[in-house]
C-alpha cells in the first residue's frame, strides 16, 4: 500500500464524503440545513504501516458568520458513529472499494474531537487494514 496517498487525492476525498453531506446532516438534525454552524469535510492524514491504520479525520469547518462552539463539537463522535446521513460504516465500506482488493477495512474508530483553530475541529476517523 505504498501508494495510498496517491489514492486518496481531494477529488476521491470529496467523492467519498460529498460537501453537501453536511447540509444533509443539519436538515436531519434540525429540519433546515441553514441552521449548521459548520461544514464537513474528510481529510486523509497517514497511511500507518506499522500499526496497518489508515488515518482520516471529518473537519469541521466553521461556515461564514457562524461560530464552531467547542461544546458543540465535542460530542459529535458519538453521534456521527451512529447517524446514518453520516453513514460511517458505508464510509469505510467506500473506502475499501477504493482500495481495490490491496487491503480489507477489517476495524474503524472515531476519536476525540481536537480544536485545531477557532474554525476548525476535526473528528479522527482510524481505520485497521489487513
Amino acid at each position: 500500500m505504498d501508494t495510498v496517498e496517491q489514492i486518496f487525492t481531494d477529488a476521491v476525498l470529496k467523492e467519498l464524503f460529498p460537501p453537501e453531506r453536511a447540509d444533509e446532516f443539519f436538515e436531519a438534525l434540525f429540519g433546515d440545513a441553514s441552521e449548521g454552524a459548520y461544514d464537513i469535510a474528510l481529510r486523509f492524514v497517514e497511511f500507518d504501516k506499522s500499526a496497518n491504520r489508515l488515518v482520516f479525520t471529518l473537519d469541521l469547518i466553521e461556515r461564514p458568520g457562524c461560530c464552531l462552539v467547542c461544546n458543540l463539537t465535542y460530542g459529535l463522535p458519538e453521534v456521527f458513529s451512529r447517524h446514518p446521513v453520516i453513514n460511517i460504516n458505508g464510509l469505510v465500506a467506500d473506502i475499501e472499494k477504493k482500495l481495490a482488493g490491496k487491503a480489507t477495512c477489517t476495524d474503524w474508530n472515531l476519536g476525540t474531537t481536537t480544536h485545531k483553530q477557532k474554525s476548525l475541529h476535526s473528528i479522527p476517523l482510524t481505520i485497521t487494514v489487513s
